[in-house]
């Protein structure tokens, strides 16, 4: 059967753990003197001075008893006040903590709560853990006869320095102890000879001081479960995933990231592919833009990857083909930026059409022309869009809206909005309209669309946008019609070869062109299209590594399914050929296990299952289901 949560080994195993920051995300005092001086004017001025006693009494720098003392002098509190304070903690659990519930529940007889917080508290909090009571130890209020708190039981250890230790020591435990906590008080017990193993715990708070004296750095309790061999609520600790972030993705990105308990490494700039196969390595998430290319050549050497997040719309940069062939599945934002560049494009057809870029250049050599020559409104000008899907049909809506005829021209049919009007064929298009926004991926087959041919047929005096693909336009071609004054302005924002970083030069034959907008490939680099796609991609990929949906993955089926309270989840991704899901199925019937819910989707080259079974199962079928002929990966999600 299925390796249980229990302390199974021949050495009795016991936990002791401690309760403020550890246990629960925030100390007791503090969120005590929060209720107690709520009404009062002084109040922030008082946790500051509680807070800096806590600390003093934390590190030894003043007598433990004082600094309790003198804490609850300061905050005043009445018996009334403990109902609330300990619904506010039952709220503020530690989130690994909580996600492990049944690990306590199985091991009730040797999990241990050893806190110098107050057990009239503590004891409400943890025994819905199934947490004994007398295997809960903290110290305890005095009250005056009118419920006011004014001190602690000073006879308690636990209200002196050392007390943890003193505690642990009359316990007399056999075994195996393994400590878990976040102050010198819990270290002590490990240096006065009581516990075996010290774990310093930080996923709520991180005390520099500490941390190199502990046996182990533990930022979850997933993590002091998988050092222990434990089956835990995840089947990896998060914060083993690492995330490897490119091209100065916006800051939401690292935030969500960390606050899932990841590792988070931050580059501002596009690394080489002989770089990235070196630094891929051990990465689990990577984040790139549009700069990076991820290659068959650097998921060789992705050992441990498992996620591509795209943030930005296009996902040429990746060999797709190659990541779903070892499972890395890979999502992008292909919504996030749109109105960042539709605004872009509507403001460069204004500026082309009113000559800003040559009257701006004018103006910083000292030349006034005041003039309404080839000077013209939007208003009433046909607008050609190549390309309508999420950019180009944005653009037209707004373009329609600002008075122009919109045109467009596509190879798979679209649905018109508003008043555009469909071309049967690029080179009608090029010839009727005033101004052309090309708005198309990066495949093959576009590129060099606009070449020689498709710009001499556009009506003389239009205007050329490109700000899709920088290998759509023949650049030495539109460099020749903008010369010639065939054309009368351009304005782009890509380029065939983009300088990797903002500290390379810019080359190209369209310097100096004074009928020309240059940008460098900004289109969609506004903050506000930069947080939607740190907060979307993000969002799509934690849910992924969380639950193993995939929806809205480029190269993978989208498979969505809930949870199912206590099963267990495993995730199978193959090669889509006939005989697989046969073979999974009676694996899972040969070893007599209980599915309870499934969904498999598939496309042209893989096949996508997540399976929830029940708990009970006999772990031989694992094995069974990673060895499947044409499994391309196997996870056990927890």
């Amino acid at each position: 059967m299925e390796k249980s949560q229990t302390l199974t080994s021949a050495t009795p195993i016991h936990i002791v753990l401690d309760f403020d920051s550890t246990f629960i995300q925030v100390e007791t005092m503090e969120e005590l003197a929060d209720i107690a001086l709520d009404s009062r004017q002084d109040k922030a001025a008082i946790l500051s001075q509680i807070q800096a006693l806590t600390q003093l009494g934390l590190v030894g720098k003043i007598p433990y008893n004082e600094s309790l003392n003198r804490r609850l002098k300061l905050i005043k509190a009445h018996r009334d006040h403990l109902s609330a304070l300990i619904d506010r903690l039952k709220k503020r659990i530690s989130v690994s903590i909580n996600r492990n519930k049944s690990f306590f529940q199985e091991n009730t007889d040797q999990i241990y709560i050893i806190s110098q917080s107050f057990k009239d508290v503590i004891w409400p909090v943890v025994e819905g853990f199934g947490i004994k009571e007398s295997n809960v130890f903290g110290n305890s209020f005095v009250f005056d006869e009118e419920g006011n708190i004014t001190g602690v039981t000073e006879e308690n250890p636990l209200a002196h320095s050392l007390g943890k230790a003193k505690v642990l020591e009359s316990l007399k435990l056999e075994g195996n102890v393994q400590v878990i906590g976040d102050a010198i008080t819990d270290l002590q017990m490990k240096e006065k000879g009581l516990a075996d193993t010290f774990f310093v715990f930080t996923e709520n708070v991180y005390r520099e001081g500490i941390l190199g004296q502990a046996d182990h750095i533990t930022p979850s309790f997933d993590e002091f479960l998988f050092v222990n061999q434990i089956p835990g609520a995840i089947s990896f600790p998060k914060n083993r995933i690492k995330v490897l972030l490119l091209e100065n993705i916006h800051p939401f990105a690292e935030d969500a990231f960390r606050q899932e308990g990841y590792q988070v490494e931050i580059i501002g700039r596009a690394l080489s592919e002989d770089e990235l196969c070196e630094k891929i390595k051990d990465v689990s998430i990577i984040g790139i833009r549009s700069k990076t290319h991820i290659t068959e050549k650097v998921l060789t050497h992705a050992n441990r990857l498992l996620v591509i997040g795209a943030f930005c719309i296009g996902t040429n940069q990746i060999d797709l083909g190659a990541a779903s062939e070892r499972g890395v599945v890979v999502f992008n934002a292909p919504y996030s930026n749109t109105r960042s560049v539709v605004e872009l494009a509507l403001g460069e057809m204004i500026m082309l059409m009113r000559r800003i870029p040559s009257m701006n250049a004018g103006m910083h050599r000292g030349v006034w022309n005041k003039s309404a020559k080839e000077s013209y409104e939007i208003r009433g000008k046909r607008l050609g869009i190549i390309g309508y899907g999420n950019i180009g049909a944005q653009l037209s809506v707004l373009a329609e809206a600002m008075g122009m005829q919109v045109y467009y021209y596509d190879l798979i049919e679209k649905l018109a909005l508003g008043n555009a009007v469909k071309i049967g064929s690029l080179r009608d298009l090029l010839s009727v309209v005033d101004v052309v926004s090309l708005h198309v991926d990066g495949r093959q087959e576009n590129q060099l669309l606009i070449g020689e041919e498709e710009l001499a047929a556009m009506k003389p005096g239009a205007i050329l946008l490109n700000l899709s693909r920088g290998k759509v336009v023949d650049i030495p071609a539109l460099v020749k019609y903008l010369k010639n004054g065939h054309l009368r302005g351009a304005a782009l924002d890509v380029y065939p070869l983009e300088p990797k970083s903002n500290q390379d030069e810019f080359v190209s034959e369209l310097l100096g062109l004074d009928n020309v907008i240059l940008t460098p490939h900004i289109g969609g680099s506004t903050q506000e299209a930069q947080q939607n796609i740190a907060q979307y991609v993000p969002a799509r990929i934690t849910d992924y590594i969380n639950s193993g949906n995939s929806y809205g993955s480029v190269n993978f089926p989208e498979a969505q399914i809930s949870g199912k309270g206590h099963a267990h989840r495993l995730l199978h991704i193959h090669h889509n050929v006939p005989g697989v899901m046969s073979k999974i199925t009676q694996a899972m019937a040969d070893h007599e296990v209980n599915i309870e819910g499934q969904t498999l989707k598939t496309n042209e080259q893989i096949g996508y299952l997540i399976m929830d079974i029940n708990q009970d199962y006999d772990t031989v079928v694992l094995d069974k289901l990673r060895t499947i002929e044409h499994t391309i990966r196997f996870r056990v999600l927890y």
